[in-house]
């Protein structure tokens, strides 16, 4: 049997930073500081990518950062889900800000942060991940030189804040990514996707958190399950890079869609009628939204009236919102200015 829960690495702190002094005792960073952090939104799993394979997609939050002397931390957020987040040092930018400082020796004398919000929140789309990837890189940019992580260090703080790196990798890079664990470490490699590639998503009103997606699965899978999504895994990188004819059994799933249906049963049918259809549609991360890859704007144009003409036969009054997005190429954008 194939285990599809393997305990996620321990984040280890490096030894250089196991004696430095408590928070109160270390040096601040600069004020008068002030850093942009534009963060794509992402699409893990992919079908039968699980907990592998990530997609950044041309939808972004923005979070602006600035150092003052104040000695206190104040979140101002708009957009998604701005009513239902906390404004002070436990929303998940300035947690994963101030954690990236002290993890490297550094405090903070003051934040001020603005946050605008266009990623939809508990909806598959690696809100969480843009959130933790934009407050890493905003405390990485305010270091001092010769104290900021490099690339590689980056990914792997961000993705042991995360748990795992299929959100972050592609945030960070742009792009399709391909993760992987190795010992304590997370790793992931960036694959250039094809032009003609257009992802069509369907996002429901309801959200649905990762963690009661994750609970719904076993503990193991049979090793024909395994193997089958092995070779799906590997014809989506071929897919999605070179031949996007292949994309509809490309992202065919045996490991995780149908056990997590049951949570969102609206999202199952949606993409099980698309697929009947003929369209490359998979739940998008946890869901649940269902994300389809079109080949090409015809293609794009066809699956956005499919989506429309499932949703009227449906029995179900949730809105939902139809998006036609690019590819991300970049991934994630830092800005820095002085004074």
């Amino acid at each position: 049997m194939a285990d599809l829960h393997p305990a996620p690495p321990a984040f280890r702190r490096s030894a250089d930073t196991a004696g430095t002094p408590e928070p109160a005792e270390l040096p601040g960073v600069d004020t008068g500081q002030a850093v942009e952090i534009r963060v794509p939104a992402t699409s893990a799993n992919l079908g039968p990518g699980f907990d592998t394979l990530g997609l950044a997609l041309a939808l972004h939050d923005t979070v602006r950062v600035r150092t003052t002397t104040a000695g206190t931390t104040t979140v101002r957020a708009s957009g998604e889900g701005a009513a239902d987040l906390p404004n002070d040092a436990t929303h998940l930018v300035a947690r994963s800000l101030l954690g990236t400082l002290d993890r490297v020796g550094f405090r903070s004398p003051g934040l001020e942060l603005d946050t605008t919000n266009v990623i939809p929140h508990g909806r598959g789309l690696g809100s969480s991940a843009a959130a933790i990837v934009a407050g890493v890189l905003a405390a990485n940019a305010l270091l001092p030189a010769g104290h900021r992580l490099d690339e590689a260090q980056v990914l792997q703080w961000a993705a042991s804040l995360e748990g795992h790196p299929d959100n972050v990798a592609p945030a960070l890079m742009g792009s399709l990514a391909i993760s992987w664990e190795s010992g304590h470490a997370y790793h992931s490699s960036r694959v250039e996707v094809h032009p003609d590639v257009v992802p069509v998503l369907a996002v429901p009103d309801a959200a649905l958190s990762t963690e009661s997606a994750r609970a719904l699965l076993p503990p193991s899978v049979s090793h024909h399950s395994a193997a089958a999504n092995a070779g799906r895994a590997a014809l989506l990188v071929h897919a999605l890079s070179a031949d996007p004819s292949l994309l509809f059994p490309a992202t065919q799933d045996s490991l995780h869609q149908d056990y997590r249906a049951q949570a969102m049963l609206p999202s199952a049918t949606l993409m099980r009628g698309l697929r009947s259809a003929g369209f490359a549609s998979t739940i998008s991360g946890a869901g649940p939204s269902i994300m389809t890859l079109a080949v090409g704007q015809e293609q794009a144009d066809a699956a956005e009236s499919a989506i429309a003409r499932l949703l009227d036969q449906g029995d179900t009054p949730r809105a939902w919102r139809v998006l036609r997005l690019a590819v991300e190429r970049v991934g994630a954008k830092v800005e820095v200015h002085q004074g």
